[in-house]
C-alpha cells in the first residue's frame, strides 16, 4: 500500500498518475469547489492595482513621532525634511496634513505644526507644536 502511494505521488508530479489510476480502476482526485471559490483563481485578473495614498502621502504619521532633520530652501518655498518612526525621510511643505494635524508654517530653523486631534478625537482647542533643528545647541 505504501509503495502504491509513493508511486502515485511521484507520478502525480510528472502528470502520469491519472492514466495509472485509470488502468487500475481507480479515479484520480479532482477539485470539487462545492460552493467555495477556486483557491488557484487569480482574484486580481483584469484589474489595475492602484496605491491608495492620500494626497501628500503622509497622513499616517503623527506629529509627536516626527524628528526634524533639515530644512531645504528653494527659490519658491521652504521644505521640511523629517524622519518618521522607522527613520524614513519625508518632505513636508506648508499645508500638508498628518494624522493629528497639519504643517502650519516652515521657517529657516523651525517648523510649526498645528495639532487638531488627540488619538483620533478632535481637540477643543488646537495646539501649536514647534520642532527646531538642533535645539540642544542653544
Amino acid at each position: 500500500m505504501k509503495k502504491a502511494i509513493i508511486v502515485i505521488c511521484v507520478l502525480g508530479i510528472s502528470g502520469l498518475a491519472a492514466p495509472l489510476l485509470a488502468a487500475r480502476g481507480q479515479e484520480a482526485a479532482a477539485y470539487n469547489p462545492a460552493g467555495r471559490r477556486d483557491p488557484f483563481k487569480n482574484l486580481l485578473a483584469g484589474k489595475e492595482i492602484k496605491d491608495k495614498v492620500p494626497p501628500g502621502g503622509i497622513s499616517h504619521l503623527y506629529i509627536d513621532d516626527l524628528n526634524l532633520t533639515g530644512i531645504v530652501k528653494t527659490r519658491q518655498r521652504l521644505t521640511a525634511v523629517v524622519a518618521g518612526p522607522q527613520g524614513l525621510p519625508y518632505f513636508l511643505k506648508v499645508g500638508d496634513k498628518l494624522s493629528d494635524g497639519y504643517v502650519l508654517s516652515i521657517e529657516e530653523r523651525r517648523v510649526i505644526f498645528r495639532k487638531t486631534n488627540e488619538r483620533g478625537i478632535p481637540m477643543m482647542r488646537a495646539k501649536d507644536i514647534i520642532k527646531e533643528i538642533n535645539p540642544e545647541e542653544r
